[in-house]
């Protein structure tokens, strides 16, 4: 079982887009954010090896580490988030549509996410979709 890397008390619900470490909560991403130091990635110098991963060839699997397969939820628990009528009230508000609209659109995922994190909305619409996908009881 993990612990957050920033309180080492809780069990950690989320990762750094950045560097990846696990945290648990808002305010232990917004201590953080302040000391993140990102993991840069090299990107592929043969075209060859380049060319073999366009988007149409990706699988989820590959684009998941080894560390992220725990957090790889099951579609059986993705398809409860759909039945949610807490969600669909959610998704009700237009703010959280275009939030999530321009998360969906940004050329940095990572950045983007960031943003949407420093809203209260966002985070309550995140912790809502963590709860109802953990809740093994449904």
């Amino acid at each position: 079982m993990q612990i957050c890397s920033v309180c080492s008390e809780q069990t950690p619900k989320y990762r750094c887009p950045a560097c990846k470490i696990r945290y648990c909560s808002l305010g232990c991403y917004k201590l953080h954010k302040d000391t993140c130091l990102p993991v840069t990635q090299p990107t592929p110098t043969d075209p060859e090896v380049r060319d073999t991963f366009t988007s149409e060839t990706w699988t989820v699997d590959d684009l998941l580490h080894e560390e992220d397969i725990i957090d790889k939820v099951p579609l059986q628990r993705l398809q409860v988030l759909g039945q949610s009528k807490e969600l669909r009230d959610l998704l009700c508000n237009p703010h959280l549509r275009q939030l999530l609209h321009s998360i969906d659109s940004a050329d940095s995922k990572d950045d983007a996410m960031k943003a949407a994190m420093q809203e209260p909305l966002f985070v309550e619409f995140s912790d809502r979709c963590l709860k109802i996908v953990d809740n093994e009881d449904k």
